[in-house]
């Protein structure tokens, strides 16, 4: 498998509105990530991703767009995005940029176009459908709302929409609109950018016909559509291909083997990508079924593409509080979390405040939420005559808003995120959690971080040694081997709150080199409640 420097990275994900907020309208902007680049350099991340901070009307914190060429006034102006960008180049970083390619803003003038009558020539840059027996064209769903259809009164007709009303979705048939794409996509990569970050860029192609879904629930007839790879080639051809860049997408509903057709190294479509079977499919930690996942992802895609390891982002709530233990070993169980991340073969992204141990939040009222998807969800649930308090309860757990609070920087109000009022409310632990504090603690989350991405610099077998569960049937015990040209490395974690005997797992360490623990380094064979170790076995 050819060496690359994307296969080598780490990546931050930069989510702006959250991050660090300079001219305290209450929103985070790219002027306060580039006061921020030195810190990030400091942790000695490679990339930097950039949630999207295009013009938008915001109804999808920006993944609603109106203009793919200019930026949106809350995150600053062009001449700052283009400030940034030399920033992070001139400390020997990388920059991509998340795109939306499967729809747009309904406030882009393409939309407002296709809506002024039937023969318009931006008509057929969206996909319209008559109504059938005086409803929807068919029976599917968006994922924010319960159809995937608005009635458009004036032309007579449906537009589809895979997620709000006002995100329509584009008809990649359309040859022009895939032309005026691949021009936009050129223009940001001729700036100089390091890559994209590709929105559920499987969507794109849509089923043939359009027939009712036999089960509309599960939304994944959206994705993985007869046509997706040809647009992912012709992409390539037309905006990839002759630049030295990253390209991720964000692909739901795929298998490995699914995986492979997005990601080969012989395909010319993706670099890489982030599927869902943990992040969506998996609601709370399941040992057993998680090393599942990783053993046939690993035998899927290897010497032929590369992985992500994620637990968190903007859209899933922060991992140690979903799959780890936010309380009484919160810093050993975020240690822990990140020791896995960054030792499993693919490519490690670390979600902004990861790093410090920072958790999930909870509210008091759905009126303290943003996230379109958790309110609209609850209002039709309630519209159903269900209990409020109790729909309530149930969509708190993975709403989105639990990753989004700002970034705690200090113990000052609002986390020093921001002098003004936040666009939502800070998480109220920022007292105890936040980089001030950890930056002056030498055993802290953020300096294990920095230890661990340092690790991968030095050590080759991190990225592309082979990989071997040694632990497959233990339900609290995670033990593999990464090998590479002579280099051995174990790997223990005890994902439980108790503590447990490694012995049972057979394992044979004599001679192992312990090179980095969560703990106060020990040669007991019990591992300590969230205890994380890594040892050296040989060394060529």
């Amino acid at each position: 498998m050819k060496r690359t420097w994307w296969k080598e990275a780490v990546v931050y994900q930069v989510y702006w509105r959250s991050f660090n907020d300079t001219d305290s309208d209450g929103f985070g902007d790219l002027q306060g990530v580039i006061d921020k680049l030195d810190y990030l350099k400091e942790l000695g991340v490679d990339v930097i991703w950039l949630n999207p901070c295009y013009e938008s009307p915001d109804f999808d914190n920006g993944y609603d767009i109106s203009n793919y060429y200019r930026i949106m006034d809350k995150a600053g102006d062009m001449a700052t995005w283009e400030r940034l960008l030399e920033e992070v180049h001139l400390r020997g970083m990388k920059l991509i940029m998340d795109l939306v390619l499967n729809h747009t803003s309904h406030e882009h003038p393409w939309f407002q176009e296709s809506l002024s009558s039937l023969d318009n020539p931006k008509r057929d840059y969206y996909i319209w459908k008559n109504p059938k027996n005086g409803g929807p064209p068919n029976n599917w769903r968006s994922y924010f709302e319960p159809s995937a259809w608005t009635y458009h009164e004036p032309t007579g007709q449906y537009y589809m929409h895979s997620f709000a009303v006002e995100q329509p979705d584009l008809n990649w048939e359309n040859k022009q609109m895939r032309q005026e794409m691949y021009e936009m996509m050129r223009y940001w990569l001729d700036k100089g950018i390091d890559g994209f970050r590709l929105d559920v860029i499987n969507l794109l192609a849509k089923q043939e016909g359009f027939k009712d879904a036999d089960e509309p629930e599960g939304l994944s007839y959206l994705g993985n559509n007869p046509g997706i790879h040809e647009y992912l080639q012709e992409m390539n051809e037309q905006a990839f291909r002759n630049y030295d860049i990253m390209t991720v997408g964000e692909i739901p509903f795929v298998t490995p083997e699914d995986g492979l057709l997005y990601v080969g190294e012989d395909r010319n479509e993706l670099h890489t990508l982030f599927h869902f079977e943990v992040a969506d499919d998996m609601p709370s930690w399941d040992m057993l079924r998680f090393k599942e996942i990783q053993k046939r992802w690993y035998e899927g895609l290897k010497g032929k593409g590369t992985n992500s390891q994620f637990l968190n982002n903007h859209d899933h709530t922060r991992q140690v509080t979903r799959f780890g233990n936010d309380g009484m070993y919160r810093v050993e169980s975020a240690k822990l979390l990140a020791t896995m991340i960054h030792t499993l073969p693919g490519i490690p992204y670390i979600f902004q405040g990861e790093e410090i141990g920072m958790t999930g939040v909870r509210y008091d009222s759905i009126d303290d939420y943003h996230d379109i998807a958790m309110k609209n969800k609850y209002e039709e649930e309630v519209n159903k005559g269900r209990e409020p308090s109790r729909v309530f309860e149930e969509l708190l757990p993975l709403s989105r808003d639990n990753s989004r609070t700002p970034m705690q920087w200090t113990d000052v109000e609002h986390a020093g995120f921001t002098d003004g009022k936040p666009w939502i409310k800070v998480n109220p632990n920022y007292p105890s959690i936040n980089v001030e504090k950890e930056m002056n603690e030498s055993n802290s989350v953020f300096y294990f971080y920095q230890t661990l991405i340092q690790l991968r610099k030095r050590n080759p077998v991190m990225v592309y040694g082979d990989y071997t569960d040694l632990s497959a049937d233990d339900p609290d015990l995670y033990c593999y081997k990464r090998s590479f040209e002579g280099n051995e490395w174990i790997v223990l974690l005890n994902h439980s709150d108790a503590i447990n005997n490694f012995k049972r797992l057979d394992l044979d360490l004599n001679g192992a080199e312990l090179i980095l623990s969560n703990y106060p380094a020990s040669e007991s064979n019990e591992l300590n409640p969230h205890e994380a170790r890594i040892y050296a076995l040989s060394h060529n």
